[in-house]
């Protein structure tokens, strides 16, 4: 205890000394006081009870002196906000000092005070400094703007810093553009609504004039802006790209984007090509860590462009002593890189790699020549020999990689070199790798007929079936029932005794092995089998169906996240190949970027993730949860078909155990009852189509849209191609004649063709259900874009969501099922027979409680009372009444809900005034909320 109390006396003896020195008369004495403080506060010492003392130290000539004090101010002022107030007038001095110097740190600390009482004293002091006539000053107070503008935005939009700083970026100094850029870029990151760096081909040219001239992080910052830019054009975009390449990632990031605009017959793209090569080649001459991200970088470049650097083969050469992170990288781009012109370089470099010391290389290289045998047809006879080579070296992590890529390369060129089967077959005592065991015994089952002891190899691995991997397990199960059926005389023992093998139980032996009781492998077993025993003839064609060719690339990046990479080369994002939204957390919204559309292209133009022109942001999906977010919920996700009988009296359903063994497990994995509703459940107007019979059914839109003036929102995307493996899914909800339908557009952005479509929506609070299933008529094969328009009832269980309009939704492919959220316009859900008598009016809106009664403000609606209640009856809101009150048009409406709720309005419209006023009396009043939403809707579209 006496030690801790002579500590307390320490420290407080120390603060009594250094007080004094701060106090001084000496200059000196108090310079090295100054310094003794920020040392103690260095380690973590609490010297904030000197901030008065420091602060006097403030009035000063000593430039050195002053900048300690600004430091102590910076680190003590958030914790003693009274205190520093103190200190404003000496900044408001210090900003009018004539040393620039002097004036710049005062705004520099100025900006770095978080202290919202503060920052209103240091709007006149900024002002100045952001037209001083010294640059330097000029440039530190365009940072100081965007700090301020993260303490008190709304201060910084009034007093006009924004537009001052607008005005820097034609500054005759290039440093100040930067850091004006930087400044605007920062603030726009942070409200990516606004639209502050709102370019155009004047302040471009300014920005290309001062890059040449500013620091190399002044060029970084103009690059990175210069890359949000789109040109209007090509012309344009060819006077861009004479960027300098001095920053090399940001300058090709920018070049990357705009050669988007240019057409590949220009010579000035093949210009661009040639001068964006020697700028990459030389980041590998750096040191490892920085070729590294370059490699990284380059990679995604050469899947987006491969031309570049196809001549540049030679720089992605091993190196004996490169490390391994590297090796491995470059390995990758040489394979990218690899075509008949030159494969034979290649494949006799990954040859020598083949035979290097470092295990995991020389599983790459050996896996690579297996990659360029499926990537370069001309090459595969070459790339098989070399690997017989391989194999013949007897190391034994060589063969076993040698034979996982023979496997692939058979699977790439069938009947073209089984002839290499009996060597392989002479291999396999030596194989204890689950991958290669899989691989040579998919082999044997595959070309079983061409192996005369096919049997006996299968029959090898049998003996140890519990002591296998599930990965091995699987293959020889499918291997011996294939064997089965092209030898079934001869094997009808080993088929039994595998099945048996793989459907037994022995969860409840004394020691349980957990790879024998695997579900995947038993179910695989019990379909075998009632496969064989009943239908031989349908497992003949099952198991021994003629398998798709394997793809040349199956490691490349989904094109829409490789845009989207492209647009953040020379960051993080480039390093993990993946976009920001995966790894950063919290803090501010992440802004998905993607190329600009290709010149004349017959593409889409539209960005996956831009909403259409003209959709309010209310309306945008803003609910879209995480996949893993909706997993947890599928427990909860009604999977079996739409109930066919009445709307269920109360909202309040007991949610209940979904039966996960009847139709929703079924319903999943693409059972017969996924989404295949009783005629019972599709609303009886659709008997009764306007144009050609059934053919009406699946084009809601033709023959109907001219009926109903309901208001239709544009399409807005609801899973982004990023989020689904490729499938972009747009759509809309509409409501015409009685029968509410949800139009969808789908987009295929992956590399493979996609079938099967089904629907399912979740309990939600109308019950909204698919009242048909989804017709996808033809395979969607990639870049193809297909209209749908899916009828929809409100049959569906019933849950009460939150919001209340929000829509859960499951969609399943050939691929996988994917799952998002959307939002409804609560419109579509008013009824045609919603118009209430007038004394049924009356009597109801005063029976109603006055608590329940909701008041909204719709502001700039120029329309007048006719057009209004015109356009509200189109989307049945009905007037019941209408008189005039004191200058005021006063219409009495009702309108009622597919649930048979009912909502009265009284809508306040004084001529002249775009400003109405709604009141909403309801029995539901959480209803309300929306129903004014889709007012607002209504009226201003």
């Amino acid at each position: 205890m006496a030690s801790g109390v002579g500590g307390g006396l320490e420290v407080s003896g120390e603060i009594f000394e250094l007080k004094a020195e701060l106090n001084s008369d000496k200059k000196e004495k108090k310079k090295e006081a100054v310094k003794k403080v920020i040392a103690s506060m260095t380690v973590g010492k609490d010297v904030s009870a000197l901030f008065p003392d420091v602060v006097n130290c403030m009035q000063t000539d000593n430039l050195e002196l002053k900048k300690l004090v600004y430091l102590y101010l910076m680190n003590y002022a958030k914790s003693q906000p009274d205190m520093a107030i103190m200190a404003v007038n000496t900044f408001v001095k210090d900003c009018e000092d004539p040393n620039p110097l002097i004036r710049a740190l005062a705004v520099r600390t100025m900006g770095c005070i978080r202290v919202d009482k503060i920052t209103e004293y240091l709007c006149e002091p900024l002002r100045k400094c952001l037209k001083d006539e010294d640059p330097y000053v000029r440039k530190t107070a365009a940072v100081c703007v965007a700090k301020l503008h993260d303490i008190n935005a709304q201060l910084v939009e009034d007093q006009g810093f924004l537009d001052t700083l607008k005005d820097l970026i034609s500054d005759s100094n290039p440093m100040v553009v930067a850091n004006a850029v930087a400044a605007l870029s920062e603030i726009a990151e942070s409200h990516p609504s606004s639209n502050l760096l709102d370019l155009n081909p004047q302040s471009i040219n300014k920005l290309l004039t001062a890059l040449n001239e500013c620091t190399e992080w002044g060029q970084i910052f103009i690059l990175d802006c210069l890359a949000n830019y789109t040109p209007k054009d090509d012309r344009e975009a060819q006077r861009l790209s004479h960027a300098n390449s001095a920053v090399v990632l940001s300058a090709v990031k920018v070049l990357m984007k705009f050669m988007e605009m240019l057409s590949k017959d220009l010579d000035y793209y093949g210009t661009l090509l040639k001068k964006l090569a020697p700028p990459l080649v030389t980041l590998l001459s750096a040191e490892p860590e920085l070729q590294y991200v370059a490699l990284r970088n380059i990679n995604l470049i050469v899947q987006k462009r491969p031309e570049i650097l196809k001549h540049e083969m030679k720089v992605f050469f091993v190196k004996y002593n490169d490390p391994i992170y590297v090796k491995l990288e470059k390995l990758d781009i040489m394979i990218r890189l690899a075509s008949q012109a030159n494969i034979a370089q290649v494949l006799a470099e990954l040859k020598e790699y083949a035979t290097e010391v470092d295990v995991d290389f020389v599983r790459k290289a050996v896996r690579a020549i297996g990659r360029c045998a499926i990537k370069v047809e001309q090459s595969a006879e070459r790339c098989v020999s070399t690997l017989l080579d391989l194999i013949q070296t007897k190391v034994n992590y060589v063969v076993q990689e040698a034979i996982v890529v023979i496997k692939d390369i058979f699977r790439k060129y069938p009947n073209k070199y089984e002839s290499v089967i009996a060597t392989l077959c002479e291999n396999l005592d030596s194989l204890d790798e689950p991958e290669a065991r899989a691989a040579m015994i998919w082999i044997v089952g595959e070309y079983a007929e061409r192996i005369d002891n096919a049997d006996e190899l299968l029959e090898s691995f049998l003996e140890g079936f519990h002591d296998e991997s599930t990965q091995v397990q699987l293959q020889l199960l499918t291997a011996i029932v294939k064997l089965f059926l092209k030898k079934p005389t001869e094997t009808q023992e080993l088929v039994q005794q595998v099945l048996s093998l793989a459907t037994q139980f022995h969860g409840l032996l004394i020691t349980p092995n957990k790879d024998s009781d695997n579900p995947d492998l038993r179910d695989r077993g019990y379909i075998y089998w009632r496969l064989l025993s009943t239908d031989p003839v349908a497992a003949k064609e099952v198991v021994l169906a003629e398998k798709p060719l394997i793809s040349e690339e199956t490691d490349l990046i989904e094109p829409t996240l490789l845009d989207e990479l492209i647009c953040y080369i020379g960051t993080l994002a480039s390093v993990y190949h993946k976009p920001p939204s995966a790894f950063v957390e919290g803090g501010r919204g992440v802004v998905h970027k993607s190329l600009p559309p290709r010149t004349a292209s017959s593409e889409s133009t539209e960005s996956p993730e831009t909403a259409p022109a003209g959709v309010p942001s209310s309306e945008q999906p803003d609910v879209i949860p995480a996949q893993g977010d909706l997993l947890g919920d599928l427990l909860n996700l009604d999977l079996g078909p739409p109930v066919s009988g009445p709307p269920l009296a109360t909202s309040s359903v007991q949610m209940g155990a979904v039966d996960l063994l009847g139709g929703g497990l079924d319903s999943l994995i693409g059972g017969p009852n996924f989404v295949t509703p009783p005629a019972a459940a599709v609303p009886a107007n659709l008997g009764a189509p306007m144009g050609s019979g059934l053919s009406d059914l699946f084009d809601l839109t033709s023959g109907v849209g001219t009926l109903s003036g309901s208001y239709v929102a544009p399409k807005a995307v609801w899973l982004p191609a990023m989020k689904a493996k490729g499938l972009e899914i747009s759509g809309t909800f509409t409501r015409q004649v009685g029968s509410i339908s949800m139009d969808l557009q789908l987009t295929n952005k992956a590399l493979q063709v996609m079938t099967d479509f089904a629907i399912q929506f979740n309990r939600n609070s109308f019950g909204l259900a698919p009242a048909a299933p989804l017709q996808v008529h033809a395979p969607l094969s990639p870049n193809q874009t297909v209209e749908i328009s899916l009828p929809l009832n409100t049959v569906g269980s019933v849950m009460k969501m939150e919001p209340l309009n929000n829509l859960q939704v499951a969609v399943k492919n050939n691929i996988d099922v994917f799952y998002f959220s959307t939002l409804y316009p609560l419109h579509i859900l008013f009824v045609e027979d919603g118009k209430m008598d007038r004394q049924m009016f009356l009597a109801t809106w005063k029976d109603i409680p006055n608590e329940n009664e909701a008041q909204f403000q719709i502001r700039d609606c120029p329309l007048n009372t006719e057009a209004v209640s015109s356009r509200l009856q189109s989307s049945n809101i009905f007037t019941v009444a209408k008189r005039n009150v004191e200058g005021q048009d006063m219409l009495y409406q009702s309108l009622k809900l597919t649930n048979g709720i009912w909502v009265l309005a009284e809508l306040r419209i004084q001529p002249g005034n775009p400003s109405f006023t709604l009141s909403l009396k309801c029995r539901a009043p959480e209803v309300s909320q929306h129903v004014y939403q889709a007012y607002e809707t209504i009226l201003k579209n």
